[in-house]
């Protein structure tokens, strides 16, 4: 549902909207934007609005306006925020920041955060090593990587079975007793139309009651590089009281996770956060905030997720967020702390962590990695690397 504010704003444009809601062009009322003239007229009039100075939210509106793919290529998801750069590392080394790599004998850190940082293996830290960009042919390739694994992943929680593996192959054969290169790329790079599986694309319409309720995306910025990280309190998915977030900062470098169990991608990719988790936890803080789901089944509702016993609501108390929580604890079995936002999705939002986002804070308490919002925007390898550099940093 929307938010009573947010509808009353839409039906009156006179009436306060939430913070950080997009300016919105006279008229403007959702049930009309399925007509794709309509919607293009009211995303010139945004993008007028905003000019050369767009906020991500403006940017998404207009992405979704636009009909434009959810693949990380355009307003949907933004690249991530680092203070971390080639020109900090190298002056962090003592190298001159001309130079074209930081061999192992010249970094100053510990041989764990320079395979982190060194990320193609090759003995030496390049820019090439630290680039994220789409462009960048690691990228690329991790990408695709990902996407086969999903294919195989058949109940998404991340990790491949025997069984799994198994299935896959009976599905690719077909019957036969051995499969092809060419069974194989059928199978990874299905054929026809590209775009959302049956059942799941949305309509504009629809996708626009996800964005003005925080289900694809908060409203609000969050937090930008320097900023101090917002302080807030909230109980944990199991267990008594409340931890507040102030006391994990000013000591050593925190990684703070936002995600909810019905983005699929946010289930598939959750492990690669355990195993930063699990190499990194002596050394730097974890903590997980489980905010409002991405895919109910009363809104953006994704056929897989149906499929796989991953259907709910989008909670209306508390209890029910938390209940919902806990499924995600089951089926993923997280062991960093996972605290449940309130129902106002005050975290969420004072972070734009819908419908996922990871950051870096550093010993100081201060942000210095912000991802890109989820799905497309959320690079676990990315964030290790920025948490690589805090821990850097943080050494005397």
């Amino acid at each position: 549902m929307i938010p009573l504010v947010l509808a009353a704003a839409l039906a009156a444009p006179a009436a306060e909207p939430l913070p950080g809601t997009p300016k919105l062009p006279p008229g403007f009322a959702i049930e009309k934007m399925g007509d794709p003239k309509a919607a293009a007229e009211a995303a010139n009039w945004i993008e007028k609005e905003y000019g050369d100075k767009p906020t991500e939210a403006s940017k998404m509106l207009v992405a979704i306006l636009r009909g434009l793919k959810a693949d990380g290529s355009n307003g949907w998801f933004g690249p991530a925020e680092s203070r971390y750069t080639w020109a900090w590392l190298t002056e962090r080394c003592g190298v001159n920041v001309k130079a074209t790599a930081i061999p192992k004998d010249q970094f100053k850190g510990s041989l764990a955060s320079f395979e982190r940082l060194d990320r193609d293996g090759d003995g030496r830290i390049t820019p090439m090593d630290l680039d994220w960009s789409d462009r960048n042919p690691y990228v690329q390739q991790a990408s695709m990587v990902t996407r086969f694994f999903r294919r195989m992943d058949g109940n998404t929680d991340g990790e491949l079975t025997p069984a799994e593996l198994e299935a896959f192959f009976k599905r690719v054969g077909n019957g036969k007793e051995t499969i092809t290169a060419e069974d194989l790329r059928n199978a990874m790079i299905p054929r026809g139309p590209g775009g959302f599986s049956p059942g799941d694309a949305p309509s504009v319409p629809m996708l626009l009651k996800g964005f003005f309720s925080s289900e694809v995306g908060s409203l609000q910025e969050g937090p930008k590089v320097g900023d101090a990280a917002p302080t807030f309190k909230l109980s944990p998915v199991k267990g008594e009281g409340e931890i507040e977030f102030q006391t994990m900062l000013g000591k050593r470098p925190t990684v703070l996770i936002l995600g909810n169990f019905t983005c699929g991608p946010f289930r598939a990719l959750y492990p690669d956060l355990e195993s930063i988790h699990k190499r990194n936890k002596t050394r730097a803080n974890f903590l997980m905030v489980y905010v409002r789901e991405a895919h109910p089944t009363d809104g953006w509702k994704m056929e897989q997720n149906e499929r796989l016993g991953v259907a709910v609501k989008q909670p209306t108390t508390l209890g029910e967020r938390t209940k919902v929580a806990g499924q995600f604890c089951t089926k993923l079995n997280p062991t960093m702390p996972v605290l449940v936002d309130e129902l106002d999705d005050r975290v969420g939002n004072l972070y734009s962590g819908m419908p996922g986002r990871l950051y870096v804070i550093d010993a100081n308490g201060k942000v210095a990695y912000k991802s890109g919002r989820g799905p497309f925007g959320f690079r676990a390898g990315e964030m290790e690397q920025a948490l690589a550099m805090a821990l850097l940093e943080s050494e005397k």
